[in-house]
């Protein structure tokens, strides 16, 4: 390759590398919606298309090298390129490394690319680590495998039983809904498990799957009022009553469990729930959070007169103040933080056009129609529940993967819209028979 083509790819991978970090960034972000998201996705597939171009020069000279780097980002890029086409790199080469790099190594970083892989025989070169021995491969390569849709049905049966927490969890969290024998035969067991992760992942499985009691320990875990997964919360508010509104909102006063019942009341679109984040928009450490979720609620546009002026930003701290500082960038940190008295006079003048009992999307009541078009023009930061939702209204038919590139999120949302007429809009205890 000579030195100027050379050039070339170096910096279509240099790019490619930068942009896949603020791509997985808008994935997340609270000011970016799908068509945003999109159209930066385009910058970096451009850039990974062009390194693929460059075909087998480019795989030995630059890719492969890449995946010895200690950058995440850079690694997933060349992983995706690399696997794009058959002929750049085998799959037992591929199967190889993952073993070599494990558990130590950037499992994360070449599971990205992995996911986005569309070629199936790549998915089905990752089957044997699944059903090995080492029980962080097993998990890595359950979580690959579900996201590509690949994960084989009555894994379910053998791997439920695994004395790895990581396992089990990878499990529960990757299957469509659990077969009606396994689910009666393995979730009791599991809805009680000492291991937390393990019990809250079974509690969405059996969501899923429409096992009563699956609620029931969802209901249990929120009582205790003690810091718990954040998903439990969030069940709560997606479907529950009047009662499950009343255990959200007596979690208030648990600090430790503020932000995540903030989040999760955002979900419930209920009056009592816009009100109490109003009353934490004053100065404090959850303003910006509570704006985020009485806007989901009502449909408020936090811009203009009802947000705080930004302040100059702060200069980085000094070396000697905190070495250890964590000064990666959080999706909260995008939030405007609400103007309190300018959105209090607002809900004084609209208070009246909501009604307590009723779940309110966006300031209109809560429909699936209105759940599908949130989906795909709302923030990137709230779809990822959105979309639990309606895996669960839909029992793990309709499961779309919002962390997957956008052209396949639009397919799952076509998808869903033609199988609206069979979800449920019901709230989930009359969904599991209660």
């Amino acid at each position: 390759m000579s030195l100027q083509m050379r050039d070339i790819y170096e910096e279509h991978l240099d790019e490619a590398s930068f942009l896949w970090v603020q791509w997985e960034r808008a994935l997340v972000a609270p000011d970016y919606g799908l068509e945003e998201t999109a159209t930066l996705e385009e910058r970096l597939l451009a850039h990974l298309d062009g390194l693929v171009v460059g075909g087998e020069p480019v795989a030995r000279e630059l890719l492969l090298p890449a995946l010895d780097s200690e950058d995440p980002p850079r690694i997933s890029a060349a992983l995706w390129a690399l696997l794009a086409e058959p002929g750049c790199m085998e799959l037992a080469e591929l199967v190889k490394r993952v073993r070599a790099v494990a558990p130590e190594g950037p499992l994360a970083a070449l599971r990205r690319a992995l996911e986005l892989n569309g070629r199936p025989e790549v998915g089905e070169a990752l089957l044997p680590l699944m059903k090995g021995k080492e029980a962080p491969l097993q998990a890595w390569a359950t979580e690959v495998l579900a996201s590509r849709g690949q994960l084989p049905r009555g894994v379910e049966v053998e791997l439920l039983g695994h004395p790895d927490a990581r396992v089990v969890e990878a499990v529960l969290r990757g299957m469509p809904p659990l077969p009606r024998d396994v689910a009666s035969r393995e979730l009791p067991r599991l809805l009680v498990d000492a291991r937390p992760e393990v019990r809250e992942a079974a509690i969405r499985a059996g969501m899923m799957s429409g096992v009563r009691a699956a609620w029931e320990a969802c209901r249990k875990a929120v009582d205790a009022r003690t810091k718990v997964d954040r998903t439990s919360l969030v069940l709560l508010a997606l479907g529950g009553d009047e009662r499950d509104l009343e255990r959200l909102l007596a979690c208030m006063g648990v600090e430790a469990m503020r932000e995540d019942v903030l989040w999760a009341l955002g979900f419930s679109g209920r009056v009592e729930a816009a009100e109490a984040c109003l009353e934490l928009m004053g100065p404090g450490p959850v303003a910006a959070l509570a704006g985020e979720a009485f806007s989901a609620i009502t449909g408020l546009k936090l811009e203009g007169a009802y947000v705080v002026p930004k302040e100059e930003e702060e200069p980085l701290p000094s070396l000697e103040e905190d070495l250890e500082q964590n000064l990666e960038p959080r999706p909260e940190d995008a939030l405007p933080v609400p103007a309190r008295e300018a959105v209090a006079a607002w809900w004084t003048e609209r208070r009246k056009d909501f009604a307590r009992g009723t779940r309110y999307l966006r300031g209109r009541a809560f429909s699936l129609e209105g759940l599908l078009e949130e989906l795909e023009r709302g923030p990137m930061r709230r779809r990822h529940v959105l979309a639990l939702e309606l895996a669960l209204r839909s029992q793990g038919t309709c499961q779309l993967q919002t962390r997957a590139f956008t052209q396949r999120q639009l397919a799952g949302l076509e998808r869903a819209r033609e199988m609206r007429g069979r979800l449920s809009a019901s709230p989930f205890p009359r969904m599991l028979g209660g």
